[in-house]
């Protein structure tokens, strides 16, 4: 009997955490985000050397699903790699440039591109103009050198 209680404790107590974050997350999702890019709060990506900035705009790309501005500088070579999770691109000024085993594309502004995790890709920045766009991804964001 007294086993019982405790297991039957210890459900209430995650089915009441659960519904904690549940609502939690529901109530950030009721309110309207707005950020300009020419205002985010944009700061460097330590591995990146200067080259790769980020300003969050919902979530935290070190820990799950998220969504940042994030700036190329121009001519930015992040190499041949993979990320954990998907990513999703949309340009807002400059280039983002892309290759992969189909081809080239150049990802201008008002384009979109969905990277699925795990794909093996290049990515980089337009020499002149380098690249800022909006990037959603569904989980923490990675850069996976690939081999």
């Amino acid at each position: 009997m007294k086993r019982s209680l405790v297991v039957l404790g210890l459900v209430l107590a995650l089915i009441l955490a659960w519904s904690i974050e549940r609502a939690k997350a529901q109530g950030q999702s009721d309110k309207v985000t707005f950020v300009s890019s020419k205002n985010a709060k944009f700061s460097e990506v330590p591995e990146a050397n200067g080259r790769v900035s980020m300003a969050p705009l919902w979530g935290d790309a070190n820990a799950g699903a998220h969504a940042t501005f994030t700036k190329f500088a121009p001519g930015y070579d992040a190499g041949m790699h993979t990320h954990t999770n998907d990513v999703w691109i949309a340009v807002i000024k400059g280039a983002y440039l892309y290759k992969d085993e189909d081809g080239e594309k150049r990802v201008g502004p008002g384009d979109f591109l969905r990277v699925p995790g795990g794909h093996k890709h290049w990515s980089g920045g337009d020499k002149k103009e380098g690249a800022l766009f909006y990037e959603e991804g569904s989980g923490k964001f990675d850069l996976i050198p690939a081999k």
